[in-house]
């Protein structure tokens, strides 16, 4: 049973965010509430937020290699689930944008939003309409801190499952170092040449990294 300092802990943090707004709470709090108020709550997630670095560091790494005891199955899975509503929604205000496909810059800030924070890599298309507005973004694959793999048929099985008219593919470098390796180059080459032979048009790959990018097409190492 808990005892009364719990209950009381948990009735106040309750109370401000039914009187003030979860907006109003710290991001300890908010993690707290996630787990389950009061106070053993309250300090798992003092302790989560400590070993990550922060939110943003417990939304990159994730929880399945945290040491904290506590952390049960129950309590893992409810966070997670709220880190990703987090990220999905984020996603999904990008989608409303219409991406101008002249300036990959729009295209980078779309990945910053969403892999800036990764410590692996993961590769996504914008899938877009015949004026280049969003029409979906997937998630093509994801891998370690060294890269990730994916098939042109993959990709193009997407793109066309969307109904695309054109598509661009963006992922990201956790070194922060946006710069295209030889195998991004020769993926970019291969996903557009077969792209022309469906009736498609990768119009560019973008590589973010922490406060750059780097367009594949604009240093000519694709054709469209």
């Amino acid at each position: 049973m808990r005892n009364a300092q719990a209950m009381q802990q948990e009735a106040m943090l309750e109370g401000r965010a039914r009187i003030d707004g979860v907006e109003a709470l710290g991001d300890a709090e908010l993690t707290a509430l996630v787990l389950g108020t009061g106070a053993a709550s309250r300090r798992l997630a003092e302790l989560l937020l400590e070993e990550h670095g922060g939110l943003l560091g417990l939304a990159r790494e994730g929880l399945r290699n945290s040491s904290v005891e506590g952390l049960n199955e129950a309590r893992r899975l409810r966070l997670e689930a709220a880190l990703e509503l987090g990220r999905r929604s984020t996603v999904r205000e990008s989608c409303s944008m219409s991406l101008v496909m002249s300036n990959p810059e729009r295209v980078a800030d779309w990945g910053r939003r969403r892999l800036g924070h990764l410590s692996h890599e993961e590769l996504w298309m914008l899938a877009l309409n015949g004026r280049h507005g969003l029409l979906a973004a997937r998630r093509l694959s994801q891998g370690g801190a060294h890269g990730c793999a994916i098939g042109v048929a993959d990709v193009l099985r997407t793109a066309l499952r969307v109904g695309a008219s054109n598509f661009v593919l963006i992922h990201n470098h956790p070194s922060g170092d946006p710069t295209p390796s030889a195998e991004d180059a020769r993926m970019s080459l291969e996903v557009a040449r077969a792209a022309r032979i469906v009736g498609l048009t990768l119009l560019d790959h973008v590589v973010v990294g922490a406060d750059r990018h780097a367009s594949l097409f604009e240093l000519g190492l694709f054709s469209r």
